[in-house]
């Protein structure tokens, strides 16, 4: 059988079946350990699990049984869905979305507790620590934990929606893991900042997110969710705390995350020993059902990012320096490209890179263009089968000198404009096609690495 060349390599994904929205970033016992919604028995999104897998340098991962399984019977019979993973006081404890037989977009927040310092068994918590959504604010969509510290103290973000559309985060003090007290609304749609952020036509935000910066600034990062997902957003700015309630978020500056078509679900993991925040995505299949059935898995979890803030408010983001561990002692010059690389563009006056030619003479490029402050990511000849279309992504940065980075890995693309913006997309290779690295533009500089698994 020949290889599977869509098939990442390097990044977070089961051996087989389904993958989803990361979970539960965790840093125990100087590894790092990332869970993620799974269904162990087939490439579809059901019979939702929790998968784990767990690395030293965020560089190389470890696969590991499947660590949350629904319990017949239980709060969360019908899925474990989205949260995280907190240290409580010494013991490791997942703090997640459970769904049961009768839910109607209603989940429960459920605990489950490790038994062992690798987190390959856990016990479930018969009882969850919120059964629903607060009364008297018409929820109808509850779900995906997110606990942060803030003022000395332990909170939790839930992503929620009203029933008369509007989106909002809602806030738990949990201090005690096992005594939840909702505490308010941390931010929601009508915020004028938030409004012009996030856009129009989510009618929930699901998968709330809190990254504390090392200057002192947070970013709230969110999934925008109408009944299907819409991509994804956030906001920076600080925190507050209104006296007798909870903590409220008061944004400054805000956009979409990722500006690919393939990315979801952010999950954060506040990794205070190098002081500094790292994000997830989950990066869908953009190719027909049939296809994924035929190769036997679906969805992968991105490269790890470093979050922070720029001068200005807006949000700054890059692979994370460990990535740098995979990759090859020698550079590539232009020519044959392998299935994973690792290409950084510096380019001073308008440049073009093409990364695959197909046979009908259609390029995979990437146009720099420094003076008008734009990347230009065309890859309209290799269609998509989602309803998104296949027009080339244009992303604005500041103008003058502009690095762009590119990660590839099987069919997935990473593009990083000037720790500005990013973009994550699907490009499946198609038979004919030829993966090769061309370079135009006076004074473009390139490095570009394979990426491998032996160092």
């Amino acid at each position: 059988m020949s290889p599977d060349t869509d098939a990442p390599r390097f990044r977070v994904r089961p051996p087989a079946n389904w993958i989803n929205d990361p979970n539960g970033p965790f840093r125990w016992r100087d590894r790092y350990h990332l869970f993620y919604q799974h269904n162990p028995e087939a490439p579809v999104h059901a019979n939702v699990h929790w998968g784990h897998a767990s690395s030293p340098d965020l560089a190389h991962w470890e696969h590991h049984p499947v660590a949350l399984t629904p319990t017949p019977g239980g709060p969360d019979e019908s899925g474990c869905w989205s949260g995280c993973v907190v240290d409580d006081d010494g013991v490791p404890t997942a703090v997640y979305t459970g769904v049961d037989r009768t839910h109607a977009g209603l989940g429960s927040i459920c605990l489950a507790v490790a038994e062992d310092d690798d987190l390959v068994a856990w016990k479930p918590v018969p009882v969850p620590v919120v059964s629903g959504p607060p009364a008297g604010l018409d929820v109808t969509m509850f779900r995906d934990p997110f606990v942060f510290r803030f003022g000395g103290r332990r909170w939790a973000a839930v992503g929620a929606g009203h029933a008369d559309g509007t989106p909002s985060v809602l806030v738990y003090d949990c201090e005690d893991l096992h005594d939840w007290r909702f505490a308010g609304v941390l931010l929601d749609g009508r915020d004028p900042v938030a409004a012009e952020a996030f856009g129009p036509g989510a009618t929930g935000w699901e998968c709330p997110q809190l990254a504390r910066t090392p200057g002192g600034e947070w970013v709230l990062a969110v999934a925008l969710w109408d009944g299907d997902p819409r991509g994804t957003a956030y906001v920076t700015g600080r925190l507050t705390h209104l006296p007798g309630g909870g903590p409220r978020f008061v944004p400054r500056l805000g956009g979409p995350l990722d500006l690919g078509r393939d990315f979801y679900a952010p999950s954060i993991l506040q990794d205070t020993e190098r002081d500094r925040a790292l994000l997830w995505g989950w990066s869908w299949e953009a190719r027909p059902q049939p296809e994924v059935d035929r190769a036997g898995w679906a969805g992968v979890l991105t490269a790890p990012r470093i979050v922070d803030v720029h001068e200005d408010g807006s949000l700054r983001i890059a692979p994370a320096p460990e990535l740098e561990l995979l990759r090859s002692t020698e550079p590539l010059a232009p020519g044959p490209l392998p299935e994973a690389y690792d290409l950084t563009v510096t380019a001073r006056s308008p440049a073009t890179v093409s990364l695959l030619r197909a046979a009908s003479g259609a390029e995979l490029t990437v146009r720099l263009d420094p003076a008008a402050g734009t990347v230009t990511l065309d890859r309209s000849g290799w269609p998509r089968s989602r309803p998104d279309g296949s027009d080339p992504l244009l992303v604005r940065v500041p103008e003058g000198p502009l690095t762009v980075r590119i990660l590839v890995d099987g069919s997935l693309l990473e593009l990083f404009a000037g720790e500005r913006a990013t973009v994550t997309e699907r490009v499946y290779r198609q038979p004919g096609d030829t993966a090769e690295l061309t370079v135009s533009g006076d004074g473009t500089e390139i490095e570009c690495r394979a990426l491998v698994a032996d160092r």
